[in-house]
């Protein structure tokens, strides 16, 4: 199987399987949260990931572990007054705006460019509110927004920043002037089930579950010291490899482009990350493609609204009508995979198109 569904999930990197291991044994399974010896090598660990996973984060703030992404999204929203943010973003932010509004509160939800681009100046003249929340990386289409001028515009507003990095943290540099960061740690090569919240030294937030009062009071829980040593070990590992990574996947991009020159492109061709392709082609039945291209593991949309039947809303926010939504593909591509896998899937992908007659 060729895999090329990356901003999904990714695979386990060795080095956070390694991480893991070493908690999952029958003498290190101690509570982090307790204080004896088992206790306090697990709290140990802990810590070190959480300054793996700060390295690649702004200073002057704290990491809080939570769940996943979503839930990190949800803790920075939750109780936190008027909302502003735009049509491309991630499910786990739009849909806390019937919480919001059930709770007297704002939440508007701006358009984007036909590039898919959020735009500063779409803040001006804006009711100021408390928080604005616009994504690094657009999980559908790779579109890179313009985080520092979003920000600038929302600390003009005398609003918090909150970014969601999950698609590039570990990829890109996350800017320095944000306020709320949420990254997730199996995007980048570590394990599914962990993410967290960067906050800025400052930031007052409300706890989203209570109970023992771990994580500073925010999120209470106890932690997996396995998860939180794979998402540092992954985390230490993008760090690492930054810029070799980027490159492989700019070499990958210009290859699979090659392949499938006549397919349309989603999202800017100039402001984009270039492990996330999405395009289309009028007339195609996506459906089918996946069913026919079965070696090959890619993505009609986002994994978060399969299944629904509907066209994407980061695509009908483009301006596509959703007879144009519907034939769009997305393909996912990174750290472990070689141009002679991208190539041959982009092969199959496209004769498979011809096939029916489009």
């Amino acid at each position: 199987m060729i895999y090329l569904d990356y901003q999904a999930t990714t695979q386990l990197a060795p080095e956070a399987r390694e991480a893991m291991l070493r908690w999952l044994g029958d003498d290190s399974f101690g509570n982090p949260h307790s204080p004896h010896r088992m206790g306090r090598a697990a709290a140990a660990a802990v810590d070190v990931a959480r300054q793996q996973v700060a390295a690649l984060l702004p200073p002057g703030g704290r990491v809080v572990f939570t769940g996943s992404a979503t839930e990190a999204l949800n803790l920075a929203l939750y109780d936190s007054g008027d909302v502003l943010t735009f049509a491309t973003e991630h499910p786990a932010v739009l849909d806390c705006e019937r919480h919001a509004r059930r709770h007297g509160f704002r939440f508007e939800v701006l358009p984007v460019s036909a590039d898919g681009r959020a735009n500063a100046a779409a803040l001006a003249g804006q009711r100021p509110p408390q928080v604005v929340a616009a994504m690094q990386v657009n999980n559908e289409i790779g579109t890179i927004n313009p985080i520092p001028a979003i920000a600038a515009a929302a600390h003009d507003l005398g609003a918090v920043m909150l970014c969601d990095a999950v698609q590039g943290y570990g990829r890109i540099a996350i800017p320095d002037c944000v306020d709320l960061v949420a990254i997730s740690a199996h995007k980048i090569h570590g394990p599914k089930g962990i993410g967290a919240l960067w906050i800025r030294d400052g930031v007052k937030l409300f706890p989203l579950i209570r109970g023992g009062g771990q994580e500073g009071a925010l999120r209470s829980g106890t932690l997996s010291p396995a998860l939180c040593a794979g998402f540092g070990a992954a985390a230490a590992v993008a760090a690492q490899r930054i810029d070799e990574d980027a490159a492989h996947v700019a070499m990958l991009w210009d290859a699979a482009r090659d392949v499938l020159s006549r397919w349309t492109l989603n999202g800017s061709a100039e402001h984009r990350w270039k492990g996330n392709l999405n395009l289309r082609l009028a007339g195609l039945n996506v459906n089918r493609l996946i069913s026919e291209c079965r070696g090959v593991m890619f993505a009609g949309g986002s994994a978060c609204a399969s299944g629904s039947g509907r066209p994407s809303h980061v695509l009908s926010a483009l301006g596509l009508d959703p007879a144009e939504a519907k034939t769009s593909i997305r393909l996912g591509f990174g750290r472990y995979t070689s141009r002679e896998d991208l190539l041959s899937a982009c092969r199959q992908i496209d004769a498979a198109a011809r096939e029916q007659g489009v």
